[in-house]
């Protein structure tokens, strides 16, 4: 067993400081009470102890003194048992020295009541040296309150120790006992002990007659082993439950994952005619945010208003946290009137409104003016209020104000907690800042994993893969236990930039740490192989996943559509259906994807209208979008006119520039103008909207208004996109721009490009000059498609790679139509597989052919 080595025990009990009035006389303690008064007074001072009046107890206590009469011990253990109950400590403390004061020999009642008064208070240190120096005084109820006292005082290991003591010293424990070592049990490295000790409390029969062995029992099993099935049969079984029990068994039930149990056990609680209380809302209310159960949110709201707690700072947080989780077009009006209407704002409800606003996405900037309210209110923020802050900066890509947020962090001296760190770390690499997020990372003195898993995040949005494996390489160093979240965020970089060879390698590591059988790394690697161009990869991962859910059956769709294979798509959803999966929005979005790459209208239409219909899924943006672009690129630009109109919400730019690329395509230049009218109001500093509409112009040789449009976007300071094309070869990525000659093999590529330009040629390649949007001659028209990035990184794998490897080629804008026909000319003249992945989808280019059948 633990040996537990106490500080000596003082020879005498050191009594609080004194604050007597020194000319007071004392009374002997042989003294009886004999004044008429006396009873009177004393029954005066039992019914203001009673009712909590406890400073009027004293003061009746002082004045009984001064009478010459001296008060019993059943009257100083009624004063000290009454500090306790009304957690009025310092008051305790008098009473405790007006004992010391007294003459009077403390018996074990109140020397227990002392013990439990120090404990309560977080004073351990006192409450011990009053036991060890009880003596042959100390009974089953000091130890208890002893073990107790090391329990609450987070001193675990002291209160298993003196349990074991209190057996060797022949006192046998009874339920608080119990109850209190079970408590010193609710962790990991104790709970073994407390199966042993669960083992004595059946045997003595406490098991199923008392609550607190019960709950305490709850408590040891839900959160020192983490065993929810063993906590339900405790909980099952405990023949007198209260309101305690069932909060205890909901909020643990809630916590580990089991909402749904929750939210039934909440209903049982209800019809078994107990009252919940604030934490029983507390915990339902966050049950019913993480499950998106809105309605019956605000049933629990209607019951909170019922109960008289719409006021209580803890409740109204959940609460401001459901409407934030749960409002389905990200309003924060209700979390806000629910903010309102607390009375007294503290840290935490400041920082839950904070919170909500950032993690809506829509409000961030309304984060920020809460946060100079808080501040105007005195509020300190504290470490959590500061991380959501950084997330709020992060969603306006304001770094900048996120730097005058970070001089208060210092200021407060939080700049060393870790979430912090990491928020700030977050921030930075979401504003494309990775220096300024590596300095942050750099400077964090004490790095967690999640610190590692954020910078490798970040590097893996920036498409800065490199940086991410090698911090990789960092976190096996440091001896961290990678988890999942860091392998995700490594085959996320590996799939962003098509470096399928990295991909491959930590799939391996994966495989090596166990993680094979976990079902997120399977979704992970589905989309990382998919998105990598190996679809035959993917389909193989995805077949030996054991547990497929919602996500694994959308990303398998996904990439299926994503390749060009739509009727596989289709199938695989509906067998997604037949297996009783429901689709959620993304699905759907990969679905109609599906149907867009190919122009499959009717299909597309059918779809659209069951997602609503069938599994009640409001069409977002996004899904209007995608009917858009099935209609426009089919050339039913009118019908995607009517269907913007007819929508229950403004189109926003995603769904015009949509139009527009529709229109450049069919030649539509009214429709055209229109559109690109609409992407510039709604997104002014964007250069999406100027570029299609000046190649829809160019398209149609309008230089003139190509000009207008060029002359704007220079006045505006927008620049346009540079196109660029990457290949990874032997685990290398190697990226290419227009023309560029930088590559140590560019003099080798550009020869090999001529030679085979000239050999594309001989079998029916003409270059499409209507490709390049540039006013000038036709012969510098051919010159400038020659030095396309595509072309240059195609060369590039054909010189460096052996047949009959496929070549695998990445671009980040869309490809022009002379580099698509080109392609399909070098497959068939080459006999080689070109496989590539433009900003919107796979191409397979093979003998001549490409998969997406040249409609993109």
């Amino acid at each position: 067993m633990i040996n537990l080595s106490l500080p000596s025990p003082a020879n005498l009990v050191p009594p609080p400081p004194k604050t007597l009035n020194p000319s007071r006389q004392k009374t002997p303690r042989t003294q009886t009470l004999k004044n008429p008064n006396s009873e009177h007074l004393k029954n005066r001072l039992i019914h203001q102890a009673s009712v909590g009046h406890l400073r009027q107890a004293i003061s009746t206590l002082d004045l009984m003194t001064q009478q010459g009469l001296t008060p019993d011990l059943f009257t100083y253990s009624l004063l000290l048992k009454s500090s306790i109950r009304t957690r009025q400590f310092h008051l305790g403390k008098l009473v405790h020295a007006r004992l010391s004061e007294s003459q009077l020999e403390p018996d074990s009642v109140s020397l227990n009541s002392i013990i439990s008064l120090y404990s309560k208070n977080n004073d351990w240190v006192t409450a011990n040296a009053i036991f060890e120096n009880m003596g042959e005084r100390r009974d089953v109820v000091s130890w208890s309150a002893m073990i107790s006292c090391f329990s609450h005082n987070d001193m675990e290991s002291k209160a298993i120790s003196t349990f074991v003591k209190m057996l060797e010293f022949g006192e046998y424990p009874n339920q608080f006992g119990f109850a209190a070592v079970i408590r010193a049990c609710s962790n990991a490295e104790n709970a073994w002990i407390g199966d042993v000790i669960f083992g004595s409390v059946i045997k003595t029969g406490y098991f199923e007659s008392d609550v607190c062995i019960g709950c305490a029992l709850i408590e040891m099993f839900a959160k020192g082993s983490g065993d929810f099935d063993s906590a339900k049969k405790v909980f099952d079984r405990m023949p007198d439950r209260n309101s305690v029990s069932w909060t205890l068994m909901i909020t643990r039930c809630s916590q580990m994952g089991n909402r749904k149990e929750a939210v039934e056990l909440f209903i049982e609680m209800v019809e078994s005619g107990y009252m919940p209380d604030k934490f029983t809302f507390t915990s339902l209310v966050s049950a019913c945010a993480e499950l998106g159960l809105l309605s019956f949110g605000q049933q629990l709201h209607a019951q909170v208003v019922k109960y008289g707690l719409a006021f209580n700072v803890c409740v109204g947080c959940s609460l401001v946290d459901m409407y934030v989780k749960c409002a389905e077009d990200g309003s924060m009006v209700n979390s806000r009137k629910v903010f309102d209407l607390i009375p007294d704002h503290n840290v935490i409800s400041w920082t839950s409104i904070i919170t909500g606003c950032g993690q809506s996405g829509k409000h961030s900037k309304e984060a920020i003016e809460l946060y100079c309210k808080m501040i105007e209110d005195q509020v300190l923020p504290n470490h959590f209020t500061f991380s959501s802050l950084f997330k709020a900066c992060s969603n306006l890509s304001d770094p900048d104000t996120g730097e005058q947020i970070y001089a208060h962090v210092v200021k407060m001296g939080l700049a060393a907690v870790n979430c912090v760190g990491n928020a700030l770390i977050s921030m930075y690499a979401r504003s494309g800042r990775m220096e300024d997020a590596r300095k942050a990372f750099d400077i964090l003195f004490e790095k967690n994993l999640v610190s590692y898993n954020t910078i490798v995040d970040g590097c893996t949005k920036n498409i800065d893969s490199n940086e991410d494996f090698g911090v990789f390489h960092q976190i096996e160093d440091t001896g961290f236990v990678l988890d999942s979240f860091t392998f995700a965020s490594l085959l996320s970089g590996a799939a962003s930039i098509g470096a399928v060879a990295k991909g491959e390698q930590i799939h391996a590591r994966l495989l090596k740490a166990g993680f094979e059988s976990n079902q997120h790394i399977g979704n992970t690697l589905v989309s990382m192989y998919s998105r990598c161009g190996n679809m035959e990869a993917a389909l193989r991962v995805y077949s030996k996943m054991e547990r497929l859910n919602v996500v694994s059956w959308t990303s398998i769709i996904t990439g299926l559509a994503k390749h060009g294979f739509a009727t596989r798509a289709l199938e695989m959803f509906e067998k997604m259906l037949n297996a009783g999966i429901k689709p959620n929005e993304v699905t759907y979005i990969a679905v109609l994807s599906a149907c867009s790459y190919v122009g499959m209208i009717y299909e597309g239409w059918k779809h659209f209208n069951s997602m609503y219909k069938e599994y009640g899924i409001s069409p977002r943006m996004e899904h209007y979008a995608c009917m858009v672009d099935l209609l426009g690129r089919s050339g039913f630009l009118e019908e995607a006119m009517q269907l913007i109109n007819s929508m229950p919400f403004e189109a926003d730019a995603l769904v015009w520039r949509t139009l527009l690329g529709a229109c450049r395509v069919h030649g539509n230049i009214a429709l055209g103008k229109q559109a690109a009218e609409m992407v510039i109001e709604k997104e002014p500093n964007d250069s999406a909207g100027y570029i299609l509409l000046s190649n829809l112009y160019a398209s149609v040789g309008q230089w003139n208004k190509v000009a207008e449009i060029r002359k704007t976007m220079k006045k505006k300071n927008l620049g346009k996109e540079a196109g660029s094309s990457w290949i990874e070869i032997e685990n290398t990525v190697h990226k290419f721009h227009v023309g560029d000659t930088s590559h140590p093999q560019a003099e080798e590529i550009y020869k090999e490009l001529d030679q085979l330009v000239t050999e594309i040629k001989e079998v029916g390649y003409v270059p499409d000059t209507s490709s390049v949007l540039q006013d000038v001659e036709d012969e510098q028209k051919e010159e400038f498609l020659l030095q396309h990035s595509e072309k240059i990184a195609v060369t590039f794998g054909l010189i460096n790679t052996s047949k009959p490897k496929h070549i695998t080629v990445f671009k980040n804008l869309r490809v022009c139509g002379d580099c698509h026909n080109a392609m399909k000319y070098i497959s068939m003249v080459k006999q080689r597989e070109i496989v590539l992945r433009d900003s919107n989808r796979f191409h397979h280019f093979k003998n001549g052919i490409c998969s997406c059948n040249d409609y993109w």
